[in-house]
């Protein structure tokens, strides 16, 4: 594989992250009740950060000569398909969505983790562009994390 193959690859694969993030807070505005605005709100912000992520990361891929992938991860179909089951049994209450959110987000962090401490050749405009999407997505996980806390506590 290419230095530019290994980068369009590792790039792809974040578009791919950022598409799940997309669908799967995408259902969890879908299973959230009227009275749950503030939580549609948030995800409503987080689904826009992924598509601005995706926009950024679908440039990289084509100043390097690469094709941008379309569609989900094969592990976050079945993130949302266990999402959407466990839901059945919850009742979809919001201290369950926010922890299945959660744990995507903690997935999605691992994925930008893994992808900047890997071996690919990256320019300092690609590792910056990395660099700021996983201080956004922190952002997002912390908000998550501290409303789940805030409805564990309430509960």
């Amino acid at each position: 594989m290419t230095h530019l193959e290994e980068l369009t690859s590792t790039l792809n694969d974040l578009v791919l992250i950022n598409n799940d993030r997309i669908e799967g807070h995408q259902n969890a505005i879908e299973s959230l009740e009227i009275q749950d605005a503030d939580l549609k709100m948030r995800f409503a912000k987080m689904i826009s950060n992924s598509r601005d992520h995706v926009s950024v990361l679908g440039d990289l891929i084509l100043k390097a000569g690469g094709k941008i992938e379309e569609g989900t991860t094969a592990s976050g179909k079945i993130f949302r398909s266990w999402m959407s089951f466990k839901s059945i049994f919850s009742g979809n209450d919001r201290t369950s969505i926010l922890e299945s959110c959660e744990a995507g987000e903690d997935a999605a962090l691992k994925a930008y983790d893994m992808a900047l401490a890997s071996d690919v050749e990256m320019s300092v405009e690609v590792r910056q562009a990395l660099m700021d999407q996983r201080v956004s997505l922190n952002g997002d996980h912390n908000q998550i994390k501290k409303m789940r806390d805030l409805n564990k506590s309430l509960a």
